[in-house]
């Protein structure tokens, strides 16, 4: 069985490397902040003490961490993941950075003897722990297909972009397209909350008609129960929206709705909610109406 180094222990990375392990993978499990592989252990995981340690014996490294400064400091550290890659193996990153870090990363890969690929997913917290996860990927595409038995044990579909950086550039596109959609659904459900609307009866005329989307089933029962348990965190979001401005900038493309997302996020952010889920924007929402969005 092909033996995994899975790094990057967050909301999505615990679930997916338990997956791996319920597969049957043998799975040698990193992250930067202790403890948070101890379900893991007690599932049949092998803990590693540095991303070296964890990926010197390892077919397939996975990694799924926060930011671009992270992902470099897992790849690129004294103890990182080329420090210690054997040749052959390939890197699977499923982290949300910029398509310029993928290509670096698959250009060193390859110097290393190793392989690349930019795989990114969408499906959020419960997407990762029922194993339905879509994946998009950059990168060789023969190596995607060697690897999608692999792939399959932690989502339902893989779609093949191109080149090493396409599935980077596809996930910021289509996180690009949630954060205004999500905008989109509080700053509607502030104006029925101020008109005095029954909310729970305006969300399911949401759901039900031209304005339905994902976020709207996702997000909607979330604001009108005031659960902000993270799915997918409002600084992640504000993340992913500050490298799709930083990507649309380099091409020339204007992208006004992006921007004022992104402003929305900022305030959120300043106003404490980054740690909460990205539907805790509807706390800005309410403070500027006075009123609550909630049920």
């Amino acid at each position: 069985m092909t033996a995994i180094a899975f790094i990057g222990l967050g909301t999505m990375g615990a679930p997916m490397a338990a997956n791996l392990l319920q597969k049957n993978y043998t799975v040698t499990v990193y992250n930067r902040t202790p403890g948070k592989a101890d379900v893991l252990l007690q599932h049949g995981a092998s803990a590693a003490a540095s991303p070296l340690e964890a990926v010197k014996d390892a077919d397939v490294v996975v990694s799924i961490i926060s930011n671009d400064s992270a992902v470099e400091e897992v790849y690129y550290g004294d103890k990182g993941v080329l420090a210690g890659l054997k040749p052959g193996a390939v890197a699977i990153d499923s982290s949300t950075i910029s398509p310029a870090l993928a290509r670096r990363l698959a250009s060193d890969v390859a110097a290393k003897g190793g392989s690349f690929l930019d795989a990114p997913v969408t499906g959020s917290k419960d997407g990762a722990i029922a194993g339905t996860l879509l994946f998009m990927v950059g990168g060789d595409q023969a190596t995607v297909e060697a690897h999608r038995e692999l792939f399959l044990a932690m989502g339902r579909e893989i779609i093949y972009m191109g080149e090493s950086g396409t599935g980077a550039t596809a996930k910021l596109c289509h996180n690009t397209i949630v954060g205004i959609n999500a905008a989109g659904l509080i700053e509607g459900m502030a104006i029925a909350a101020k008109g005095g609307l029954d909310m729970e009866a305006f969300v399911r005329i949401v759901q039900g008609g031209g304005a339905a989307s994902k976020q709207a089933d996702l997000k909607g029962p979330k604001i009108l129960a005031n659960d902000y348990s993270v799915q997918f965190s409002l600084a992640l979001m504000l993340k992913d929206l500050k490298l799709s401005t930083a990507l649309s900038d380099g091409m020339g493309v204007p992208a006004p709705m992006l921007g004022i997302a992104k402003s929305l996020f900022q305030a959120g952010q300043a106003m404490g909610y980054g740690e909460d889920d990205l539907a805790a924007l509807a706390h800005v929402y309410e403070e500027w109406i006075g009123r609550q969005l909630r049920g």
